[in-house]
C-alpha cells in the first residue's frame, strides 16, 4: 500500500521527547504548516540494527533541522521501554543522547495505518484470532510535507538498515522542487542540475550530463 500523495494517517499517542520526558498526547499535527517531517518506524527497542539507525538520525539531526525538518521515530514498544533504552549508554547498546521524539505505538494501529506492520491478524481453523507474521513494524520511512501529505516512502525488511543520507537527499529534492518548480533526475543531489518537466528540458539536461 502506497501513501504517496495521500494525507499521512493521523494519530495521538504517547512518546518520549527530548530524550527524557514522557508525553501522552504526541501528534504529527503540531508540525502542519510549519515543518516537513521524516517519520520513521523501527522494529524493536533493545535490538541490534535499530540503535545504529536511531543514532545515525541523531548524528544528522542538525542537518534535518537546518532544512526545517522534524525527525520522529516510532516502534510498537511502550513509552517506558523507550525511556529505559534512552538511559542506556551507546557503548552498552543503548541510544543515550537521542533528543528527537520516539512514539510508542503499543496498539500497533499507527504501524498498521501506515502499512508497515510486519503481519496481520487472521482466524485459524478453530476460529481463534491469531497473528500471522511479526507483530512489529518494518523499517518504514516517510517524508511528509507541511500540508501533511506523504511525498516519499520506503520500507525495508527487518535485517536491512536504511540510508540516512538518502533521507536527507530526498528532503533536498522535495524542497528544490517546491522552490524552483524543477524536477530532480536520477541520482540528483543538492548542487547538481535539475531540469524542467518538458521534452526540451529533458533534452537540455541530457545534453549537459
Amino acid at each position: 500500500m502506497s501513501l504517496v500523495n495521500k494525507p499521512a494517517p493521523k494519530f495521538v499517542a504517547p512518546a518520549v521527547i527530548n530524550g527524557e520526558e514522557i508525553v501522552s498526547d504526541f501528534s504529527l499535527e503540531q508540525y502542519l504548516g510549519k515543518k516537513e517531517v521524516i517519520f520513521f518506524f523501527y522494529p524493536k527497542d533493545f535490538t541490534f540494527v535499530c540503535p545504529t539507525e536511531i543514532l545515525a538520525f541523531q548524528e544528522k539531526l542538525a542537518e534535518f533541522e537546518k532544512r526545517n525538518v522534524a525527525v520522529v521515530g516510532c516502534s510498537t514498544d511502550t513509552e517506558e521501554t523507550h525511556l529505559a533504552w534512552l538511559n542506556v549508554p551507546k557503548n552498552q547498546g543503548g541510544i543515550e543522547g537521542v533528543t528527537y521524539p520516539l512514539v510508542a505505538d503499543v496498539s500497533k494501529s499507527i504501524a498498521y495505518n501506515f502499512g508497515v506492520l510486519g503481519g496481520d491478524y487472521d482466524y485459524n481453523e478453530e476460529g481463534e484470532l491469531v497473528f500471522e507474521g511479526a507483530p512489529i513494524a518494518l523499517r518504514g520511512t516517510f517524508l511528509i510535507d507541511k500540508n501533511g501529505i506523504v511525498k516519499h516512502q520506503v520500507v525495508n525488511d527487518f535485517p536491512l538498515g536504511r540510508n540516512i543520507d538518502d533521507a536527507l537527499r530526498v528532503v533536498d529534492a522535495l524542497q528544490h522542487v517546491e522552490k524552483h518548480g524543477e524536477v530532480c533526475p536520477a541520482n540528483w543531489e543538492e548542487g547538481k542540475d535539475a531540469m524542467q518537466a518538458t521534452r526540451e528540458g529533458v533534452a537540455d539536461y541530457l545534453s549537459k550530463n
